[in-house]
């Protein structure tokens, strides 16, 4: 299933996750404001992708010592940004992933 960020966030409203990876639903989840089943998903996989949505969540709970951790396991940098700009940028990259 190909998908973009509009069509990312449209699916925001339907009531369960369209069949993507396992950091993307994390991010759906996110998305719609439910922050504990975000982390759930996330903190289930240990792989890279996972655990930049594991990172973001945590500098989103404002946690940045656990933060910065999983950032350095997912070999990123602790962003700058907001927290809408790394959540849409984080979605954008792994739906190109997914695209392959």
């Amino acid at each position: 299933m190909t998908m973009d960020l509009a069509a990312f966030n449209d699916s925001i409203s339907a009531g369960t996750p369209p069949n993507l990876s396992t950091a993307l639903t994390a991010l759906w989840h996110d998305g719609r404001g439910d922050w504990n089943a975000a982390h759930d998903v996330a903190q289930n996989d240990n792989g890279p992708e996972a655990s930049w949505v594991h990172a973001y969540l945590h500098r989103k709970e404002g946690d940045s010592s656990n933060a910065a951790y999983w950032y350095r396991r997912a070999g990123k940098p602790v962003p700058k940004g907001s927290l809408t700009d790394e959540w849409a940028a984080i979605v954008a990259n792994l739906l190109a992933r997914s695209a392959g």
